[in-house]
């Protein structure tokens, strides 16, 4: 493997006593934010602890910032900022506590955008940790984590439980980010609403199964809901790259993962309409799709 990549995952594999991940194997590149999509319990956070180096896979190899994990963690968590959902605080220390405690430890602290972030946050370093609201405990880590100007941020789950204004100010911060084309994010959320705003390569999880990875665009652009009427007795021609199919007597949705003007052909005047589908429809028709196959 190379050492250009911020994260390389290959073959990886953890087994619990009611779950396991499945060789799981994905590059994340300087620049881009992958968004881990997944149901509760599909394995989203078990591959983020193994990022960081908390859990040793069974199988397989992982490399972060060029860094073997969890072999050489302590170097490749020099560059790497990390925020979750049930990250705490200490409680009797102040904001400004914490942030003097992380400019010490790290000498890429930037005080300048830590003190921007304070702002656009609205938040107040002589307030208690204990004292603050959920969204604003969130802000605060994530200002920990930013303000370290890390090559990699990863977020396990981070807008969970926050209200649609602290979401918006939490999503557009990551995106800020980006604007040095050498960092990158790793994005896990059940939210595909949060992941299509601010991802441009998805990676689909569930049951410990990766079940599909491209860019956010190709997703968009191959999965169609066609809706088709058929005359009575007429039937449905055999068609290429249908993964979901319901019907209701002469009426019938079809769904492509692959979606082709030859399909449109096919089926000449019987379609009715063609509609693109959101980022939560495809991965809940791609999930859906995979457990019928892994059932058959």
């Amino acid at each position: 493997m190379t050492a250009t990549k911020h994260i390389e995952m290959r073959g990886v594999a953890k087994a619990f006593r009611f779950f396991a991940l499945h060789g799981l194997s994905f590059d994340l590149e300087p620049g881009q934010v992958m968004g881990l999509v997944g149901p509760n319990g599909a394995g989203k956070s078990t591959t983020i602890r193994m990022a960081m180096g908390l859990m040793t896979p069974d199988e397989g190899e992982i490399r972060v910032l060029g860094h073997p994990m969890p072999a050489a963690q302590a170097a490749a968590k020099r560059d790497i900022g990390y925020v979750s959902a049930d990250m705490r605080l200490m409680p009797n220390a102040t904001l400004g506590w914490h942030m003097k405690l992380v400019s010490s430890i790290y000498p890429g602290w930037d005080a300048a955008y830590a003190a921007t972030l304070v702002k656009r946050f609205n938040l107040r370093p002589a307030q208690s940790t204990h004292t603050l609201s959920h969204g604003e405990h969130t802000k605060a880590a994530l200002l920990l984590a930013l303000a370290r100007r890390p090559r990699l941020l990863i977020l396990d789950e981070p807008t969970t439980g926050l209200d649609p204004v602290a979401r918006h100010e939490l999503l557009t911060e990551f995106m800020d980010v980006l604007r040095d084309e050498s960092r990158s994010i790793l994005f896990s959320s059940h939210n595909t609403v949060d992941v299509e705003r601010i991802s441009d390569r998805i990676a689909f999880l569930d049951r410990g199964r990766l079940v599909a990875n491209s860019d956010k665009e190709d997703f968009l652009e191959r999965w169609r809901r066609i809706e088709v009427q058929l005359p009575p007795g007429a039937a449905l021609p055999e068609l290429a790259h249908i993964v979901g199919h319901a019907s209701d007597g002469r009426f019938h949705t079809l769904t492509t993962n692959h979606f082709d003007e030859r399909q449109l052909a096919q089926l000449g005047p019987a379609v009715r309409n063609v509609q693109r589908m959101s980022l939560e429809e495809i991965f809940v028709a791609n999930v859906m799709h995979h457990r019928e196959a892994r059932d058959q």
